[in-house]
């Protein structure tokens, strides 16, 4: 049986359990550049754990549409994952709470033009889903020895409304 789920906005107090919005909201911390430029610094709790380093990739993944079946789940046990976009379009992050290793407690937000996020390592999260072409986004996550991803195939769908 399918349920049904419908996003909500993507704001740092109710996705703090998951991860870091970033964004250029607020007062900048610092203003540099000879004036011309704000620094909003250190948004995102990076970790690579003890044998990785940071790595920077470019990822191109095809628009989806709403509403959004959402059948499949994974997560990076030995480091965060951190995606902006490339492109000033909303985008779907779907993430889920861990129980006994079950993904679980299955929510969707959706990222306004100008928000990026970074999952916590270890945290359950939909696959990367654009609504508006290209897709781009830039991913800064973990290079290291592990395959440090796990999948877990929902047995039963849930679908994605806005």
């Amino acid at each position: 049986m399918t349920q049904t789920i419908k996003t909500e906005p993507l704001t740092a107090d109710a996705f703090a359990p998951f991860g870091d919005v970033l964004e250029a909201s607020g007062t900048p911390d610092k203003i540099i550049n000879q004036g011309f430029c704000g620094r909003f610094n250190d948004r995102a709790q990076m970790d690579f754990g003890p044998d990785g380093r940071a790595g920077l990739s470019i990822f191109k993944a095809d628009p989806r549409r709403l509403p959004y079946v959402l059948d499949l789940v994974e997560r990076h046990p030995d480091g965060s994952q951190a995606f902006i976009p490339m492109s000033m379009d909303e985008w779907l992050v779907i993430v889920a709470s861990d129980l006994n290793g079950i993904p679980t407690g299955i929510r969707a937000f959706l990222a306004a033009p100008g928000q990026a996020i970074n999952f916590h390592r270890n945290t359950w999260h939909g696959v990367l889903t654009p609504l508006h072409a290209p897709g781009l986004f830039a991913v800064v996550d973990r290079i290291g020895p592990t395959p440090n991803l796990q999948e877990h195939i929902l047995k039963d769908p849930y679908l994605i409304e806005k």
